[in-house]
């Protein structure tokens, strides 16, 4: 048997992050991932924790209404949103995770990663997380790949990698 999990984005990263997540809270059940491609009602690129928040919570919903108009299941429903703003120790990018089993819904937030002043004076002109990293360190489409995070940490930590430890702290609410 197989649990079957939507994830709210088309992005590899996030569906990756939600199956090897779930995975491993089943204690590495078959999982099998799909991506949804559904709006976040927020700005493309969030620059406050409440509006990053939403979201994730925004596309959770969202993937559930879908699910229901299309009359299908799923055992999970995952979203990302991926975020910065101010904080007193400086401007940093962190991204939230909400989950539904379809009948609870949980959010949890990963830790903040600092961004060099020079990305995040970029992001106030508003412009994406993923794009300002390109342009600053010379990638392409960092955003599928390891994001910023793995740009920041020389590849010690990556943005699946993060997604999948805040999923699974998260995930706490279930037990």
């Amino acid at each position: 048997m197989s649990l079957k999990v939507i994830v709210g984005s088309q992005n590899p990263v996030k569906i990756g992050a939600g199956q090897r997540a779930i995975s491993q809270w089943f204690d590495n059940e078959h999982v099998v991932a799909e991506g949804m491609s559904v709006p976040s009602g927020v700005a493309d690129q969030p620059m406050t924790e409440a509006e990053t928040r939403l979201g994730a919570v925004n596309r959770v919903r969202k993937c559930l209404q879908q699910l229901a108009l299309e009359k299908r299941s799923a055992d999970w429903v995952i979203a990302y949103e991926g975020g910065v703003d101010k904080f007193i120790d400086g401007p940093a990018t962190f991204a939230y995770v909400a989950i539904s089993n379809g009948k609870d819904m949980a959010v949890g937030r990963s830790a903040n990663l600092p961004l060099p002043h020079a990305v995040y004076a970029d992001l106030l002109k508003g412009v994406e997380l993923g794009d300002v990293m390109d342009k600053h360190f010379n990638t392409e489409n960092i955003k599928q790949k390891g994001g910023a995070i793995g740009l920041l940490t020389k590849g010690l930590a990556t943005r699946q990698s993060v997604y999948v430890t805040a999923t699974i702290m998260a995930m706490a609410r279930f037990l």
